[in-house]
């Protein structure tokens, strides 16, 4: 991060956000009026299984983020979980090697049961960089794999966010108009179901 300190950058997030810190699965619910749902293959196919549904994947994604970010700086936020606050990530993910200049900005702990042993520490880790098509397709393939989880990238100012998961992307406009012309404009690649999922 070049113009934020990681503090810096958590206190803009509660003051964006104070509904929810930065746990990708809660913006569906925190941000409703301004959330949209895009599927990222055909038929709300969940896991590509050849090259070419790999580069549709990655097409639909890049064609998302680059409507919300062209020409604008982006943080890029991955993350990975502890049993410990400080300890080794409970599983082994390609984070590090996907995401090297990834800086610790956030920890969210959840340790709501009794017992230690079910206790859950998520540390959040970003970067900044100019948006250019293509820069985070490592990232988002292994996203597509379910390699990755809790992806998202945002514009520097906290007000745009797109969530990529296995299957597609949730995304975060800045305002409930802004929602309803996206999803104009990717109508093909929403989902019929009513509630948009």
């Amino acid at each position: 991060m070049t113009d934020r300190s990681p503090a810096a950058l958590a206190a803009l997030w509660r003051a964006r956000h104070p509904a929810v810190p930065p746990v990708a699965h809660t913006f569906r619910s925190a941000y409703a009026d301004r959330w949209v749902r895009c599927h990222s293959l055909p038929g709300s196919k969940r896991y590509p299984e050849s090259e070419d549904e790999y580069t549709a994947v990655l097409h639909r994604y890049n064609t998302v983020l680059d409507g919300l970010f062209t020409g604008r700086d982006v943080y890029v936020v991955t993350t990975e979980w502890s049993g410990t606050p400080d300890g080794p990530a409970a599983f082994p993910t390609p984070r590090r090697e996907l995401h090297p200049h990834g800086v610790h900005w956030w920890t969210e702990s959840d340790e709501d049961d009794p017992d230690p042993a079910f206790h859950t520490h998520t540390r959040f880790y970003a970067d900044r960089r100019s948006w250019r098509h293509g820069c985070v397709d490592a990232l988002l393939r292994a996203v597509a794999d379910e390699a990755l989880a809790g992806v998202f990238v945002t514009d520097t100012e906290l007000r745009r966010i797109h969530h990529p998961y296995d299957g597609g992307a949730d995304v975060v406009l800045a305002t409930p108009g802004e929602r309803g012309r996206f999803r104009d404009r990717h109508s093909d690649w929403l989902s019929s179901h009513p509630a948009g999922l």
